[in-house]
């Protein structure tokens, strides 16, 4: 299962919860894993809390610990090395408890998608649920 996001902006934080969360649902697995995914190498997954502030400081710490303007070597090729190496920092994917056909998450933990190089018209998010 998967669905596609859009994003907006160079460095950015999209909320995917309800998606993920329809996608275990529709799955009819009452207790197992859901790994979530992104299959791009300047994308990354998270979890943590949907509040303005948070998500401002979280967008300006992945540009203060890579910013754009580094010497990398990789920038020689298409200029978003510093998308790739916090893609690296952050990680593609995690996995997820499933209990009762719901996704096992704290009061405050949401899902997000982390844009490092956009903005892109298509990312895609792969979600496989495993259980019984």
């Amino acid at each position: 299962m998967s669905f596609s996001i859009s994003t907006s902006a160079e460095v950015e934080l999209i909320d995917i919860t309800k998606q993920v969360s329809r996608q275990v649902q529709s799955s009819g697995v009452t207790d197992g894993l859901a790994l979530i995914y992104v299959p791009h190498a300047t994308a990354a997954i998270l979890i943590n809390e949907h509040e303005a502030g948070l998500i401002t400081d979280m967008t300006e710490m992945v540009k203060t610990l890579v910013p754009r303007t580094g010497s990398y070597r990789h920038d020689r090729i298409d200029n978003n090395a510093a998308a790739h190496l916090a893609s690296a920092l952050l990680g593609c994917s995690l996995t997820m408890p499933v209990t009762s056909g719901q996704l096992e998450r704290g009061t405050w933990q949401n899902i997000f998608l982390v844009e490092l190089d956009g903005p892109r018209s298509h990312r895609t998010v792969i979600v496989k649920v495993i259980g019984r």
